[in-house]
């Protein structure tokens, strides 16, 4: 009898860690780069001063449901412009937080995650200095 019991509990921690696992699998993934500039009011053409950190800290990529109403997460960017979540499957509109006069003709933007696929969107920050 006693037997029987453990072997019952084995199958079930079996049957639960085994149902975790798939849900992860079933994720799919957002991510991309972030380029932002100009930095300064004069900048040589062709050249690209390099982008601190701070300035990738205080932007974030807004992901809202699929009418863009509801945030449903807030992304960082790391120091170097890469961005990078996992999200479950369906229609999202993504977005930056705009702060100041920062604007992007890249986003808001409808997308699709499907399971276990990678969307990629790059987006272009536009500080306003000129």
């Amino acid at each position: 009898m006693t037997r029987n019991l453990v072997l019952l509990v084995v199958l079930i921690i079996g049957l639960v860690f085994s149902g975790c696992s798939g849900a992860v699998r079933d994720m799919g993934l957002l991510q991309g780069y972030v380029n932002i500039g100009p930095l300064s009011p004069v900048e040589t053409p062709g050249e690209t001063p390099p982008v601190p950190c701070e300035v990738y800290e205080a932007r974030k990529i807004m992901v809202y449901d699929k009418n863009g109403r509801n945030l449903v997460k807030q992304v960082d960017i790391e120091c170097g412009g890469r961005y990078r979540v996992e999200l479950e499957p369906g229609a999202y509109t993504v977005d930056i937080n705009h702060i100041g006069i920062d604007s992007s003709s890249d986003v808001p933007e409808k997308i699709e995650i499907k399971p276990g696929l990678t969307f990629r969107l790059d987006i272009d920050i536009d500080t306003g200095i000129r």
